[in-house]
């Protein structure tokens, strides 16, 4: 079984925000495979999907983008599932809005949920997918990725948002390295 977490943060307040875009891909699978979302004991949102005969455990943690490692080591242990098959999706403001990017490995790079994640993962070797959200001209990082995108972004979002769910269904029966050269 392969684990693919969406980073973000609960509630209508911060659903379409530029920190949710990693949501918005598993929930673009969810859509795609019409798998109903339930509550884990762990402290997220949980579907699964099967994708060419590969079992997916989409994630959502429901922690807020700062703590989601608290919410994805405990599923991955009760999952039995290593760190080579967990996928991380999230917004990475040193991208193009749009572009995306596949990494197997790498640091936080300042993103707080990554940083959360590398301390509860005990690695930095697992798969990522970093989609752009470019960085704000007056350097207000905080109220930036929290707001929303503007409609003359809307097409390039929603275009990464599907090539990075092409990307992890592609990765059902491709190595990750296959993938990333197919969608780097």
């Amino acid at each position: 079984m392969k684990m693919i977490v969406g980073l973000g943060n609960p509630g209508k307040k911060y659903e379409r925000t530029r920190h949710n875009v990693g949501f918005m891909v598993v929930d673009e699978l969810s859509f795609r495979y019409q798998t109903p979302w339930k509550k884990s004991k762990f402290n997220g949102m949980t579907s699964s999907i099967v994708v060419n005969g590969e079992k997916m455990l989409l994630v959502k943690p429901l922690t807020f983008m700062n703590l989601s490692g608290e919410c994805v080591r405990p599923l991955m242990d009760y999952y039995d599932i290593s760190a080579n098959d967990v996928m991380i999706i999230y917004d990475d403001l040193d991208l193009p809005t749009g572009k995306i990017r596949l990494r197997q490995k790498g640091s936080a790079g300042g993103h707080n949920g990554m940083k959360s994640l590398i301390q509860h993962l005990k690695t930095q070797e697992f798969n990522r997918i970093r989609i752009g959200v470019d960085r704000p001209a007056n350097g207000d990082v905080l109220n930036y990725v929290l707001g929303d995108f503007p409609k003359s972004e809307h097409a390039d979002i929603i275009a990464a948002i599907k090539k990075s769910a092409d990307a992890i269904e592609a990765w059902s029966n491709k190595s990750f390295a296959d993938v990333m050269n197919q969608f780097n």
